[in-house]
């Protein structure tokens, strides 16, 4: 479980930093990639979340 922790923290930094850049680049190209990465990346960290919270759920259901 922690190892997923882990990787749900790596993964909401990653898509706060890839937002970070899009806000302060001015090439237009740089910040559609940056936006579709942040999105991206959140995206993950929420699959993970459900998967984190559904291994929560069966451990005090088993």
């Amino acid at each position: 479980m922690q190892d997923m922790l882990t990787h749900l923290e790596k993964l909401r930094t990653d898509a706060a930093e890839c937002a970070l850049i899009r806000d302060l680049t001015t090439d237009i190209q740089k910040r559609e990639l940056f936006t579709k990465l942040a999105e991206h990346l959140a995206a993950l960290a929420a699959e993970v979340e459900k998967t984190i919270a559904a291994a929560r759920k069966e451990g005090a259901a088993g």
